[in-house]
């Protein structure tokens, strides 16, 4: 009587706050489902996440978890209603979206930084889903409020996202070692596997990684993005095969076209089902490829529907345009006879897929327009500068992406040291406009057909704000 008491009180206090919260910014996105777990408690997070008849789908990962979630729920909804969040991926935005929202089965993606912050166990625990996805996972949030993240550790909470889970399917990045990693060491629940299988896609300046096994350098007999790709190690970890596969593509200047086959395990059918698709797609880099096999291979695995999977597929992304991507992401346009590509790269992976989408275009030599990382996050700066070598720029222009000043002329001084041609611009944090403003003059102005904008700066208030100035 008392837990029933206790859960009538959280959800009228979740839906006061929801209203408070359309007041200001937010939108009900986070503050609901906040003063709903402290009223309620953890019993009451677990009744709520019952009221989804179907279970839900958890989305995670270091890169591409807004896209593929995006493109999940655009596929699940061609089969039934659902509920949703994406973008603002706390805990507290999943239960607000089960609070406020109807639908039989949740679609939500979930960002984890750290054990503290992200509580993947807990969440696992209280959400109990019937699937957790995993896009990618390089190095990225070396410091969280100010504390030192080891890789591991980022590397570990994600892990326990899935590691207790005892019913449902695991869909992840055989490519990805990290990611593969985890589906090997899960071998109590159904494991389906994305990666690409054709030789089309290579990456030339991709990087190698330590086994998760056993800490060794893996081997790689191909590269096809950043550390995803063909590998082995000698203590026998090797890639797996996978269920859903890029079995061909073919690269024309206003679209790509992507045969994709597969053959996985449907949760809810407790089958394997086949399909073969072609759909013609955006040149929007081989990044998105991978978003899309996620978002495939998770809506074959957890739809309740299988007549209309093949059909579904082609539907959206037979009509997909560049409007999915989110703000802040990565582009390249053309601007008076340039090519000038921008947007973030918060991490090294993100670099470098930012830079294997330019080079797509780059004819003749290339100016690279290096936004820096701040104070305590060497490890981002460094994973930068591997690829800022790789691509080897004719002139490197750094600018403070984040607040440190002096950081930025010290990450400046070391590319120096590797570079004849480089200039700094010492502009504040405080003086965010003015940063905006000079990092749009100087591509505008540059003296290369080939400008390379990237690095670190807030999505909203930074990189959609310098695509403005060539609108």
């Amino acid at each position: 009587m008392v837990v029933k008491a206790r859960l009538f009180v959280a959800k009228v206090s979740s839906k006061v706050a929801t209203q408070l919260s359309k007041i200001g910014p937010g939108a009900g996105k986070n503050i609901p489902g906040y003063v709903f777990s402290k009223v309620g408690g953890k019993q009451s997070v677990s009744d709520i996440a019952k009221d989804l008849k179907l279970g839900s789908v958890l989305i995670t990962g270091t890169n591409g978890k807004t896209t593929t979630t995006t493109l999940l729920i655009k596929l699940m909804s061609k089969d039934l209603q659902i509920r949703k969040s994406f973008e603002n991926n706390t805990v507290h935005s999943i239960i607000t979206a089960i609070l406020n929202q109807k639908g039989d089965l949740g679609i939500f993606e979930y960002g984890i930084r750290n054990l503290e912050y992200g509580i993947p166990d807990t969440v696992q625990k209280l959400i109990d889903p019937i699937g957790v996805v995993y896009t990618t996972i390089s190095e990225e949030h070396t410091v969280v409020n100010g504390v030192k993240n080891p890789f591991l550790s980022y590397y570990r909470a994600k892990i326990l996202l899935s590691k207790e889970m005892t019913d449902g399917v695991i869909v992840t990045n055989c490519d990805d070692p990290r990611t593969a990693f985890i589906g090997i060491s899960k071998n109590d629940i159904p494991i389906n596997y994305y990666g690409i299988e054709c030789d089309d896609v290579v990456d030339l300046l991709g990087s190698t990684v330590k086994c998760p096994n056993c800490g060794e350098l893996l081997e790689y007999s191909k590269h096809t993005l950043n550390h995803r790709g063909v590998y082995s190690c000698k203590c026998g970890f090797k890639r797996p095969e996978p269920d859903v596969k890029l079995a061909d593509i073919e690269f024309n200047e206003d679209n790509w076209k992507l045969h994709i086959v597969g053959d996985l395990f449907n949760y809810f059918a407790s089958k394997n089902v086949q399909f073969d698709v072609n759909v013609v797609v955006p040149p929007f880099g081989f990044h998105n490829i991978y978003n899309i096999l996620a978002s495939v291979t998770a809506y074959v695995t957890f739809t309740p529907k299988l007549d209309n999977i093949e059909k579904n597929i082609m539907d959206v992304f037979n009509n997909i345009d560049m409007s999915f991507v989110p703000p802040g992401r990565f582009e390249v346009i053309k601007y008076n006879g340039k090519n000038i590509g921008m947007g973030q790269g918060d991490n090294g992976d993100a670099v470098s897929i930012n830079v294997n989408l330019m080079n797509q275009y780059i004819d003749g030599d290339l100016e690279f327009i290096y936004t820096t990382p701040d104070a305590e996050e060497d490890d981002i700066f460094n994973s930068h500068y591997e690829v800022i070598k790789k691509i080897n720029p004719k002139h490197v222009i750094v600018i403070p992406g984040r607040k440190s000043v002096e950081k930025a002329e010290e990450y400046c001084n070391i590319i120096k040291k590797d570079f004849d041609s480089v200039d700094f611009y010492p502009i504040s944090y405080e003086n965010l406009d003015e940063r905006i403003s000079k990092v749009a003059e100087l591509a505008k102005n540059s003296s290369y057909d080939n400008v390379i904008l990237t690095g670190c700066g807030e999505e909203f208030a930074f990189w959609e704000s310098v695509k403005r100035n060539f609108d």
